[in-house]
């Protein structure tokens, strides 16, 4: 064997597996199935996040034999690894949940490291709940190999139009009385019928929904059910793109571009997504070198309007999108608007323009997208609020539903725990601003979704007399009248760290003001007396991470470089 590869779609794979002095290398994976001719084709990593820990991600094994096999059709050699997954939906509302986000910089060190180490040509990612596909999409863009990312597929509904958020709901009504323990265990036990991500447009669905426009997954693989024969299809079809991609040289570098990642924010914003997309976009933009910052989220969000009537403000879930034709209609509307690039580059080959060419418009009967004359809302719910309460900013999901504007009196708590037990308990009455701090990334750590107590206020009646700030983050599946990403975060001096009980705060999402009524002088007089609490975790993932992790202002990624942190 030649110790000089002569094929340039192999240029990982050959010093890895070529010439004499890579006897052993070969010997390893016989024991794996490779044959003589196994070493000459270029090497496909199948990076699969399959457990049966999560419904999100139950089916994914199976999705990656498929991916596999479309490599293998195509003339590549599949190669198949695991890297984790964690449940939201599980952990939420615990001390576990404190290991979400951590999870998605796992994800991506692990698809960089055992990718880098084990020479794979291209890659296929398949992501299921909500971390693996920011992980996956972080882990490719550190590795800019030829690349296509799969999303596991949406759940579909549960008995009487029912998903986890239903359930987190139910939680809260009982604790108020209104259901009895008859009741919830009925929900609970129907809720969740079988695999896939969770049903409305919470961040899986969302992200999902990014990543396509964003170029880097096949037309329509963030709208297909979980459990059928077109997501079976967009796994074959994977596997075979990355052989396409690798011979004309196309990496993720050349697809995920500054006006991709507009094309991205536009669509989340027109769905009604999530606002964790705000954190994971800005992270998966550092990781491949694009700037981005949140003040793209409000230039973009003036002249995008929201139109998916989808949960958890509307009332139709993915399930139902997929079922008349998915977001690629939806792209076709806005890119005749002018609202996207369609010179974009994507895993096909082609451009956006020239995927959507051939695309038909959604059914004239269908209810769940507005057409672009009559949106839900005419700009974006996803508001980016600055003020003296957060001087780096603070993202929340306004929808208008629940109002505009909220002036209320602080309730201040340390913890998501002690916030919830006086939500349960009725302590948290209407007019009040509930202040969860010290769940920052750093302060946390981890950045908890606040998913539990939203959905108790929900539950309780309190939606619209409620509001809730937090330098934590929210799952897709929170509604109300919710602020997070507070930034500077509670932990490291920010001005949620001097707010005390009974101190008035504003929230206006028509002018993107967050403000707490106290002078500078008194802000000042109370800085002066805080001090830093201390860290709670000093070994492990957590510490490491909270020593690590940046502002959720620059997505709270662990790996930027020196001079941006």
């Amino acid at each position: 064997m030649s110790d000089t590869p002569k094929d340039s779609r192999r240029r990982h794979s050959a010093p890895v597996v070529d010439g004499p002095g890579k006897a052993a290398s070969r010997a390893m994976l016989r024991a794996v199935g490779f044959t003589d001719s196994d070493f000459t084709k270029p090497q496909v990593g199948i990076a699969s996040t399959w457990s049966n820990l999560t419904p999100c991600n139950s089916h994914i094994d199976d999705l990656a034999w498929r991916a596999s096999d479309g490599a293998d059709a195509a003339g590549g050699k599949g190669v198949i690894f695991n890297t984790i997954t964690i449940s939201d939906g599980i952990a939420n509302g615990t001390e576990g949940m404190k290991y979400s986000l951590v999870s998605r910089e796992v994800i991506a060190d692990s698809i960089e490291t055992v990718a880098g180490c084990e020479g794979f040509d291209g890659l296929v990612a398949i992501g299921g709940c909500d971390k693996n596909m920011p992980g996956c999409m972080m882990g490719l863009a550190r590795l800019d190999r030829p690349s296509v990312f799969v999303y596991g597929g949406t759940i579909m509904p549960g008995e009487g139009h029912t998903d986890i958020v239903s359930v987190f709901e139910a939680m809260g009504a009982h604790s108020r009385g209104d259901l009895d323990l008859i009741e919830l265990k009925q929900i609970e036990e129907t809720a969740i019928p079988g695999p896939g991500s969770c049903g409305g447009m919470y961040t899986a669905n969302t992200m999902a929904s990014a990543i396509e426009a964003l170029g880097m997954s096949l037309p329509g693989s963030s709208a297909q059910n979980a459990v059928s024969e077109a997501k079976r299809a967009d796994c074959e079809a994977a596997g075979a793109a990355v052989l396409e991609l690798l011979a004309r040289d196309i990496k993720p570098s050349d697809i995920m571009t500054r006006e991709a990642f507009e094309n991205a924010i536009t669509v989340v914003i027109a769905l009604g997504g999530s606002t964790n997309a705000v954190l994971h976009l800005i992270a998966m933009a550092s990781t491949i070198g694009v700037e981005l910052s949140l003040k793209d989220f409000t230039e973009l969000g003036r002249r995008v309007p929201v139109l998916a009537d989808l949960r958890p403000s509307g009332h139709y879930m993915m399930s139902e999108l997929v079922a008349i034709g998915g977001i690629q209609p939806l792209m076709k509307m806005l890119l005749g608007a002018g609202l996207l690039h369609g010179d974009c580059l994507t895993v096909t080959g082609k451009t956006l323009a020239e995927n959507l060419a051939e695309v038909a418009p959604y059914p004239a009967d269908q209810r769940i997208i507005a057409p672009l004359d009559a949106p839900q809302k005419p700009e974006s719910h996803l508001r980016i609020l600055y003020g003296n309460l957060a001087p780096q900013g603070a993202v929340a999901k306004i929808t208008g539903k629940e109002g505009t504007r909220f002036s209320g009196s602080a309730r201040v708590f340390g913890s998501e725990e002690e916030a919830q037990a006086r939500i349960n308990d009725g302590s948290v009455v209407a007019g009040d601003v509930v202040v969860i701090r010290y769940e920052g990334p750093r302060g946390g750590p981890g950045m908890r979704e606040m998913l539990t107590p939203t959905s108790a206020i929900m539950g309780r009646g309190l939606g619209s007399q409620v509001a809730l700030i937090t330098d934590g983050r929210f799952s897709g599946g929170s509604h109300g009248f919710v602020v997070g990403h507070v930034a500077p975060e509670a932990f490291e001096g920010g001005p949620l760290a001097l707010v005390e009980d009974g101190d008035t705060i504003t929230i206006d999402a028509e002018a993107d003001i967050i403000e707490v009524a106290l002078s500078d002088e008194e802000l000042a007089r109370r800085r002066s007396a805080w001090q830093q609490p201390a860290p709670r975790y000093t070994r492990g993932v957590l510490a490491k991470y909270a020593r690590t992790v940046s502002s959720a202002s620059q997505g709270a990624v662990t790996d930027l470089p020196e001079s941006s942190g």
